[in-house]
């Protein structure tokens, strides 16, 4: 068994113009978690974002959320795994997935960036692509020229029942990703979601 993730990293992008939008899937993740747990995110302003910390009997993990723009996640990713010296397999970045259809959630280690301005931020800034991502589906525009407009817009009222059903999938495995039983948890996510 692996050490398991050490900090989660949900993308998305600040202020109330972005928050219900598809892009902030991420976002979505951490603050059902942290709500699901009983703790609360607070602004950090030497990491660029906001921090909480989360202990359960498996282990302690961060939850965090970067305040800087998505195509600047890398900024604020790289001064908390540097302050905390985390080691890229003990990261977890939770982010909105086009090339899945909403309502699915995949784990996935290492990889490009797919098009998705805060991995290539966070690829960059870090210097590594073996960090684990958590990929919430948020389904596709069904051409490239659509996908601004898209992701920075809110999904139906069924897809977003979707992605919120397949975060709470996601946050129920919790332990599984802290005391690092990645094998437990994709059995789990990638059997249930579609």
């Amino acid at each position: 068994m692996e050490q398991g993730i050490r900090c989660i990293i949900g993308l998305g992008n600040p202020g109330e113009k972005y928050q219900d939008t598809r892009h902030n899937a991420g976002f979505w993740f951490v603050d059902t978690l942290a709500r699901r747990h009983g703790v609360q995110l607070r602004p950090e302003s030497k990491f660029f974002g906001q921090l909480a910390k989360l202990s359960l009997p498996t282990g302690n993990c961060w939850l965090f959320q970067p305040t800087t723009y998505m195509n600047r996640s890398g900024q604020a990713a790289s001064a908390l795994v540097h302050f905390y010296r985390l080691a890229p397999d003990q990261i977890l970045v939770a982010h909105d997935e086009l090339d899945l259809p909403a309502g699915s959630v995949r784990l996935k280690k290492g990889g490009g960036h797919g098009g998705h301005n805060g991995l290539r931020d966070i690829i960059s800034a870090l210097g590594s692509k073996e960090f684990y991502r958590l990929r919430l589906g948020i389904g596709h525009p069904g051409h490239r020229d659509q996908v601004t407009d898209y992701v920075l817009s809110r999904p139906s009222r069924d897809e977003l029942q979707k992605i919120e059903t397949a975060i709470d999938l996601a946050v129920d495995q919790t332990g599984a990703l802290i005391s690092g039983n990645y094998q437990q948890l994709m059995n789990q996510l990638h059997g249930s979601t579609k």
